[in-house]
C-alpha cells in the first residue's frame, strides 16, 4: 500500500467561521489552523488572554470568573463544533486550551517566570495526560470531555508549580 493511511479531518471554511460563531471561537479564532502543533498555538492565546486581563487589574476571583465562564461557554461551543463536523475532540479545536491555559496562569503567583512555567507544565500535562486525565480524555463525550480533561490538566500543572515552589523554598 503507498500513501498515508492518515485520515483528513474536515475543517471549517472561513466562511463558515461565520455562519456558525461556534466554529470561531472552538478554532480559536483561526489558531487551531496551525498545521503544527495547534493545542500548543491555541495555549499561546490562552498566555495571551491572561496577560491582557492581567493588565485589566482582575484578581484571582475576576480570573477564576473569566475561567468559569470560558469552561460553561467552551461545553456548549465545542461540542456545537465538533457535532457539525462530525468529529469528537478535532485537533483543531482550541477553546479548551485557552481556556486551560488561562487557568493555569490563574492559579500561580503573579510574575512573567510563573506564568511561563504555567503555560510549558500545563502543555506538559495536556500533551503526557497521566490518569485521570486519559481516562476522562477517552472516556467522556461531548463538549464536557472535550473541556474537562483541559481543566484537569490545568489544576495539575498549578498543583505541580505550587510543589515545586514550596520544595525550592525548603531548599
Amino acid at each position: 500500500m503507498t500513501g498515508s493511511s492518515k485520515r483528513t479531518l474536515p475543517r471549517p471554511s472561513w466562511q463558515e467561521f461565520w455562519r456558525h460563531p461556534e466554529h470561531l471561537l472552538a478554532f480559536g479564532f483561526g489558531t487551531g489552523y496551525s498545521p503544527v502543533a495547534p493545542g500548543t498555538v491555541g495555549s499561546v492565546v490562552g498566555l495571551a488572554a491572561f496577560v491582557l486581563a492581567e493588565g485589566l487589574g482582575l484578581g484571582l476571583a475576576g480570573h477564576l470568573l473569566v475561567s468559569a465562564i470560558g469552561l460553561v461557554a467552551g461545553v456548549a461551543i465545542c461540542r456545537r463544533s465538533s457535532e457539525r463536523l462530525g468529529v469528537h475532540d478535532h485537533p483543531g479545536i482550541v477553546w479548551d486550551e485557552i481556556v486551560g491555559c488561562y487557568l493555569t496562569c490563574s492559579l500561580v503567583p503573579e510574575s512573567a517566570v510563573w506564568w511561563g512555567a504555567a503555560f510549558g507544565a500545563f502543555r506538559a500535562f495536556d500533551i503526557i495526560k497521566p490518569w485521570p486525565i486519559r481516562a476522562m480524555d477517552h472516556g467522556l463525550r461531548g463538549g464536557v470531555g472535550i473541556m474537562l480533561d483541559d481543566i484537569v490538566a490545568a489544576l495539575f500543572a498549578a498543583l505541580s508549580l505550587h510543589a515545586v515552589g514550596r520544595l525550592g523554598a525548603f531548599l
